[in-house]
């Protein structure tokens, strides 16, 4: 998930995105973080250097190989788009962290590993980013509100963007923060299915 640049996967760059830092705060202090695509682990570390245990998932595990010294981060080597079954389903997490990564089938997988008050943040490249470089092949573009649509109805969007920026580099991104409830909703859209 880090070597291909066209499918929108994570960069080089160590900075974490400004997204990421800026709603990092909402994750559960202490809750273990999963940093999906992860990379060189940017993301990973500056969990780490919160105070959080992380789980990082790649297909390529070198970038964060220095990491397995420490017995509060988890690595699992998996391709993610060879069809095999997610790996880590059972589990939840206080965090979920995607960056410039985008395989659609993963969505419900993602959305499920969301705890009880746990966090979302999701950021990729968006439709219209082919005008910019790569990604532009539309398999790895979002549609407008992609995002939305894949965290509703389970999870309550707190912070959504679909927007044009000139830096880092100049790119077409979309992002979302949600959270899952610590209880479920009082009501239940299964009122609808009683409707004449």
């Amino acid at each position: 998930m880090t070597a291909d640049p066209e499918p929108g996967r994570e960069t080089a760059t160590q900075e974490p995105s400004a997204w990421v830092a800026r709603f990092a705060p909402m994750i559960p202090e202490g809750g273990t973080v999963l940093d999906v695509a992860c990379g060189s682990g940017r993301h990973a570390r500056m969990f780490r250097d919160r105070g959080h245990p992380v789980v990082v998932l790649d297909r390529d595990v070198v970038g964060v190989s220095d990491m397995a010294v420490d017995p509060e981060v988890e690595i699992v080597a998996r391709d993610l788009e060879s069809g095999r079954p997610w790996p880590l389903e059972g589990r939840s997490f206080a965090g979920v962290v995607v960056v410039n990564y985008l395989h659609r089938p993963l969505f419900p997988a993602l959305v499920r590993s969301v705890a009880p008050g746990g966090v979302l943040i999701y950021e990729t490249f968006a439709a219209g980013n082919e005008r910019f470089g790569k990604p532009s092949n539309p398999n790895f573009l979002l549609h407008r509100e992609e995002l939305l649509i894949a965290v509703r109805p389970e999870l309550q969007v707190v912070a959504y963007e679909d927007l044009e920026e000139q830096a880092p580099r100049h790119a077409v991104k979309q992002r979302v923060v949600a959270v899952r409830p610590e209880k479920p909703p009082a009501y239940s859209p299964a009122w609808r299915s009683s409707l004449p």
